[in-house]
C-alpha cells in the first residue's frame, strides 16, 4: 500500500515516564477503514501510545502522523481542532454522570460546532438510535447497566463522525451479551462510516472476530504483528502465550526470587 492507504502512521516512537522507557522504537501503520487491534500484558504502553497518538502526550524521540500531519509537533490551538477528526472511547466509558444520555452525546457536538440546537438534536438521536438507545435519551448514566453505559459512550465517540477512533479496553467488565454487542458495534459502524479504529484491548476471543490486524507490544516493543489468522497460526512464544492464556511462558510465572532451598534452609539457622 501506499502512504495515502495508511491514516496513522508510527515511526521510531520513542517515550519515557520519569527517565524511564516505556515505548522504545515503535513502528505502526494503521491502514485507512480498518479495525486495528493493539495487544499485550498489563503497563507495557497500550494506553500510552493512544495518549501519543491523541496528542495528550508527547514523545521523546519519533513521530506521530494521522491524515499527514504530525501530531507531535501540532501547537494546543491546531491540536484541539485536528481532535475533531478523532473520536475516543474511554475505559469503561467515563460518562459524565451529572448530564442525561442525550447531552453526554450531543456535547461534542456542542463543545467543537456552531450547529443549530435542532440540528444537533436530530444528529444526536441518530447516534442513540445507532446503539439501540434512543428509548434511553432523558436518562443519567446512573441508571444504566454497565452495557447499555459502554453503548452511549460509543455514540460518543462518533458524534462528530471522526475519521479515527480509539478504544481504550471497551470490553472491560461486561458481561458476555454485552461484551459480543459492543464488538459487534464496532465492527458494524466502523464499516458504515468508513472511519479507522485502533482498539486496545486484553480480550483475545472477542478481538480476533472483529479486527483485521494486531499488533502485539511486549516490554516497550512491537514484538509480532499480524492478521487474526497469522495470531492463531503464530510460533512466537508470546503471542501463543497470551493467546492461549498460558501461565508461564516469556512472561514469566515467578518474579526472580533467591533459590528457595538456599533461602529456607539459610532461615532455619538464623
Amino acid at each position: 500500500m501506499s502512504d495515502d492507504n495508511f491514516l496513522v502512521n508510527i515511526e521510531n516512537l520513542r517515550f519515557d515516564y520519569d527517565g524511564k522507557p516505556v515505548l522504545r522504537g515503535i513502528n505502526m501503520r494503521i491502514p485507512k477503514g480498518r479495525v486495528v487491534a493493539i495487544m499485550g500484558g498489563s503497563g507495557c504502553g497500550k494506553t500510552t501510545l493512544l495518549r501519543l497518538i491523541g496528542g495528550q502526550l508527547r514523545p521523546a524521540a519519533g513521530s506521530v502522523r494521522v491524515a499527514g500531519e504530525v501530531i507531535n509537533e501540532m501547537e494546543h490551538a491546531r491540536l484541539y481542532a485536528f481532535r475533531r477528526r478523532m473520536g475516543m472511547l474511554f475505559q469503561f466509558g467515563a460518562l459524565f454522570t451529572d448530564l442525561s444520555v442525550f447531552d453526554n452525546v450531543a456535547f461534542p457536538l456542542r463543545e467543537h460546532t456552531d450547529l443549530p440546537e435542532a440540528l444537533i438534536r436530530d444528529l444526536t438521536l441518530m447516534k442513540l438510535q445507532a446503539v439501540g438507545l434512543r428509548g434511553a435519551r432523558d436518562l443519567t448514566p446512573n441508571a444504566l447497566s454497565g452495557g447499555m453505559a459502554r453503548r452511549v459512550a460509543l455514540a460518543r465517540a462518533m458524534a462528530l463522525d471522526p475519521a479515527l477512533i480509539m478504544y481504550d479496553e471497551p470490553f472491560t467488565g461486561l458481561d458476555p451479551i454485552s461484551l459480543g454487542v459492543i464488538g459487534q458495534l464496532i465492527r458494524r459502524l466502523n464499516d458504515a462510516s468508513g472511519a479507522t479504529s485502533i482498539m486496545v484491548t486484553h480480550d483475545i476471543q472477542e478481538s480476533l472476530l472483529i479486527v483485521d490486524y494486531i499488533y502485539f507490544i511486549s516490554e516497550g516493543q512491537v514484538i509480532a504483528e499480524g492478521t487474526p489468522d497469522e495470531a492463531r497460526a503464530s510460533a512466537n512464544p508470546f503471542v501463543r502465550q497470551f493467546i492461549g492464556a498460558r501461565a508461564d511462558g516469556p512472561v514469566p510465572y515467578h518474579l526472580p526470587a533467591p533459590d528457595m532451598a538456599a533461602e529456607f534452609l539459610g532461615a532455619a539457622h538464623v
